[in-house]
């Protein structure tokens, strides 16, 4: 990343000019920023006009594999649509589909934690963005290239799923350890990603480094609500 100057008018004075990679970088973060402030609204307004319970009654009444199924189903599209699509209304109408699908999939664990563990939300939020700053930091300032994770996150969510498909099915509680691994899976996967961003998106991807990005903190914040409530319990 670099700065270059030029001349000023009176020929003396330089002009910092911001080089496009740091333009894709800002309108990144400004999209994911928008993604979020979204999926807080859209919490915010299910659970004021009273949508949440029902919603969340209708998802827990509904084999939890279909919900799961139709979320993977609806989060690849939207991956797809954002990254290979041109135009920027399209890319930024997937984004927003996966936005409101992660937002009622997570109203019935919002649900249960505001119901039976107040407070465990705000926390977990925090927790959430604290982590994601650190890791943010760590991979802006070591500039390291962190695509060798590729690899182990790959495996890492197809063991992930396997273990969901087994507690559905059989059923048992996956626990506080599995809540635990998820969150350093979560942690991993946004070093990927700001490593991406940093290095190798192109500079008109800034939508879908979003939506990924965005995904990989929504994940470490379900993660981090589920192991205090588990703690909580």
């Amino acid at each position: 990343m670099s700065i270059d100057h030029y001349p000023g008018v009176d020929g003396t004075l330089t002009v910092p000019v911001i080089d496009s990679r740091s333009s894709f970088i800002c309108r990144t973060y400004l999209t994911l920023a928008m993604a979020g402030l979204a999926f807080t609204y859209i919490e915010f307004t299910l659970f004021q006009s009273g949508l949440a319970e029902p919603i969340a009654a209708t998802l827990l009444s509904v084999n939890w594999l279909f919900v799961l199924g139709g979320f993977i189903i609806v989060g690849w599209l939207a991956t797809h649509v954002a990254h290979s699509l041109e135009s920027r209304l399209a890319q930024y109408l997937a984004l927003g589909v996966y936005v409101v699908a992660e937002s009622i999939i997570f109203v019935p664990l919002l649900f249960m934690a505001n119901s039976v563990a107040p407070g465990v939300i705000s926390s977990a939020a925090q927790v959430t963005l604290l982590g994601f700053g650190g890791l943010t930091v760590v991979a802006v300032v070591t500039r390291h290239d962190f695509s060798f994770l590729n690899g182990i996150l790959m495996w890492g969510f197809v063991l992930a799923l396997i273990a969901i498909v087994v507690a559905v099915l059989l059923p048992f509680e996956l626990g506080t350890w599995f809540s635990v691994a998820m969150i350093a899976l979560a942690g991993a996967a946004i070093l990927y990603d700001t490593s991406n961003i940093l290095h190798h998106y192109s500079e008109d991807q800034h939508v879908g480094a979003a939506l990924e990005l965005f995904a990989s903190v929504a994940l470490m914040f379900w993660y981090v609500i589920r192991f205090s409530m588990e703690q909580d319990g």
